[in-house]
């Protein structure tokens, strides 16, 4: 896929490396993210993708390297603005308020971007009135786009599980991202839920001009979207390549894919 932007990719990560005690989890890393494409994130379980996640989202720090979004020094920024300069993440295990409908999970995510700040809505000073008339047409836009309407008045918590993943997915785009990290989406879904699954990622990506680093362990589901993949295994970047190049590497068969026929996904 073209990168608009030139050869300056939206996402880079630079010999990025993480260590817990003793324990490597990432162990110079790098690669980078082109604008507009799905980009695979595998690796077994252990292999450092959910660290990784989690260096993305500021959640944790790096011990060494670098991590640039769109331009910018991604340490330089602040755990909360993450979301508000265009990083948007689902979690392999929900993260979402149970006790709440769906439209008001899906509105948090669009506060993270339009919010007004906590003075200026408390006195209703100038400008919060209009945020959060954005902010509600946005949460209304991707609860259309993920067929949420009919549910939209529902507590979350009394919903299907992959209702609610469809959820976190709308509370993710309602904040508006330029990059959408994809963490282990098709996990607990069942074969109708998974079967539609590719399709939609193409066609919010395509929609909403998206560029998504998906985590995920159903090689189905990753050689189909993806226009590059990246494989980890024990916190080292084993592969980086097309789903062909990828798949067909001895390194990922045996770490990950199992025997050659296992891997003709």
């Amino acid at each position: 896929m073209n990168d608009k932007n030139g050869d300056k990719p939206l996402l880079r990560v630079d010999d990025v490396s993480v260590r817990f005690g003793g324990i490597v989890a990432l162990d110079g890393v790098s690669f980078d993210v082109r604008r507009g494409e799905v980009r695979g994130l595998i690796g077994p379980n252990g292999a450092g993708k959910s660290t990784l996640f989690n260096c993305l989202s500021r959640l944790y720090r790096c011990d060494s390297g670098s991590i640039h979004f769109d331009g910018r020094l991604l340490s330089d920024q602040p755990r909360h603005r993450v979301a508000g300069i265009g990083v948007g993440r689902t979690f392999q295990n929900l993260a979402l308020f149970r006790s709440m409908t769906v439209r008001d999970n899906v509105l948090v995510g669009a506060h993270s971007h339009h919010h007004a700040g906590f003075l200026r809505d408390a006195f209703r000073l100038p400008g919060a009135q209009k945020a959060e008339r954005a902010a509600r047409a946005h949460a209304e836009t991707a609860i259309e786009l993920l067929g949420l309407q009919r549910v939209a008045h529902r507590t979350v918590g009394d919903l299907p599980f992959g209702t609610q993943k469809r959820v976190e997915l709308a509370r993710a785009l309602a904040s508006e991202p330029s990059l959408l990290l994809l963490d282990e989406p098709a996990c607990g879904l069942n074969h109708e839920e998974l079967s539609g699954l590719g399709e939609l990622i193409l066609d919010i990506r395509t929609r909403l001009n998206l560029t998504v680093l998906l985590v995920e362990h159903h090689m189905g589901l990753v050689m189909g979207v993806c226009d590059r993949i990246v494989a980890l295994n024990f916190g080292r970047k084993i592969a980086d390549g097309t789903p062909a190049e990828v798949r067909r590497h001895p390194e990922v068969i045996r770490a990950y894919l199992g025997d050659e026929e296992g891997v003709a996904v």
